[in-house]
């Protein structure tokens, strides 16, 4: 008896424990942030895309968003492209990568993505998620936060062929390696806007593909727009870890005689197989590019199919291939995005023309929304480039940027209520199908 009443304590300790770490956990699973902090439904996409490219300045806080979602809607726009990862950082929350620095001095729970979600679906308004792909730095203001990319990963950084030899000799983990790289971007400020991650480094890739499903996964965005998605230049990546790729991707297939030579010249010739190959070593830097944005691609419409799937390019289809390995064309053909957003920044009015009818016959009009560089022109030239765009069949516009043009300094004192009232009010809002 006595032996069965000791396994009946000891069976009331054990649910009694049992208990304890039930409520435990559900007061641990009550007080945690939500899996998914999704925001309204998406909109049905309107007729005629009239956006704005939002410059991550202005999430920065809450009023700042609410000026920015009034101002829209007050002025015939229906479409934010509003950036969320302006320099390897975030602008929202729960990603992989570090909280923005302006965000710093707002509460940890201050979300800006979320925040102009709300506003701005309450509004009638969509938005895109604006992701730099490969710009993850200034080279002028190198990251402080040790969990940065650059910090915690500069082997999956661009490497330039004019440093290539120089940085082959550093260790990559070595501070002297992204020191060297900054110094030599800082000068080419006109050329190179920071450092980029490779889209040829395997574990670069899968880090970007992975922040964006998360990002899409989480929020309950229209669209997500590609931005940087290219190389600095064609001199661009002749990383070892790139040269590897390349080297390990075409030397199966060589003939054995082409193998063994560029295998003797490598030891002490960085650039054996890509001078061997050159032909083969622009496809290939070409195809990871193109690889990277069907694989970002993918994944969003993994998580939400109806989400847009757009891309800034630069506007001319040659240059952008030949000098930026960005093979937008291809990109539009084989359906991996549902726009391209040539930015035309041109001043002259017959150039804008002509990169906006360029871009429209690769597959039709409506696949391009034009990028019109509204900060380096009036409003009466934008008012222009926004009619020629309309004219040319092409599916919206996007002016760059609603920070530029409500800028107090802006010469124009309204800059967005002289394009409003000339450009939309002939045509109305044509509302969400």
């Amino acid at each position: 008896m006595s032996v069965f009443r000791s396994r009946i304590r000891r069976a009331g300790r054990l649910r009694l424990a049992l208990a304890g770490v039930i409520l435990c956990c559900a007061l641990t699973a009550s007080s945690s942030p939500p899996t998914f902090v999704t925001r309204g439904p998406t909109l049905e996409a309107p007729a005629e895309i009239r956006a704005l490219w939002v410059l991550r300045t202005s999430l920065s806080t809450p009023a700042s968003i609410a000026a920015l979602v009034r101002s829209a809607r007050e002025h015939g726009f229906n479409t934010l492209l509003v950036q969320v990862r302006g320099r390897g950082d975030a602008y929202y929350i729960g990603g992989p990568e570090p909280r923005a620095a302006e965000l710093q001095r707002q509460p940890s729970g201050f979300d800006p993505l979320a925040t102009v979600l709300d506003a701005a679906h309450a509004s009638g308004l969509r938005v895109h998620a604006w992701v730099n792909v490969n710009l993850v730095s200034s080279a002028a203001d190198v990251p402080i936060a040790r969990e940065h990319l650059v910090h915690r990963h500069p082997d999956w950084l661009m490497v330039p062929r004019d440093i290539a030899q120089e940085l082959a000799a550093i260790a990559p983990d070595s501070p002297a390696y992204v020191g060297k790289l900054a110094r030599w971007t800082r000068a080419q400020t006109g050329e190179i806007e920071g450092l980029y991650s490779s889209p040829v480094v395997p574990r670069a890739v899968a880090h970007t593909v992975a922040l964006v499903r998360g990002l899409t996964r989480r929020y309950a965005l229209d669209g997500v727009h590609f931005d940087y998605a290219r190389y600095p230049s064609e001199r661009f990546d002749y990383s070892r870890a790139a040269i590897r790729e390349f080297r390990a991707s075409i030397r199966p297939g060589l003939a054995p005689e082409v193998r063994r030579e560029l295998d003797t010249r490598e030891p002490t010739d960085l650039f054996a197989y890509p001078d061997g190959m050159p032909a083969e070593w622009r496809a290939f830097r070409i195809a990871r590019m193109t690889e990277l944005v069907s694989r970002l691609a993918a994944a969003v419409k993994q998580e939400r199919p109806v989400v847009t799937v757009s891309v800034a390019a630069a506007p001319d289809i040659r240059e952008a291939h030949d000098r930026r390995l960005q093979d937008w064309r291809a990109w539009l053909e084989r359906g991996l995005v549902d726009a391209v957003c040539p930015m035309a920044y041109t001043p002259e009015a017959a150039r804008f023309a002509e990169q906006i009818a360029a871009a429209g016959q690769v597959v039709g009009g409506q696949a391009i929304w034009a990028g019109i560089g509204a900060y380096r022109l009036t409003p009466a030239q934008t008012i222009d480039n926004i009619q020629t765009a309309r004219r040319l069949g092409a599916g919206g516009i996007i002016l760059f940027s609603y920070d530029s043009m409500t800028d107090p300094r802006q010469s124009a004192a309204d800059y967005l209520g002289l394009v409003s009232r000339a450009a939309f009010a002939s045509a109305p809002d044509p509302g969400f199908r």
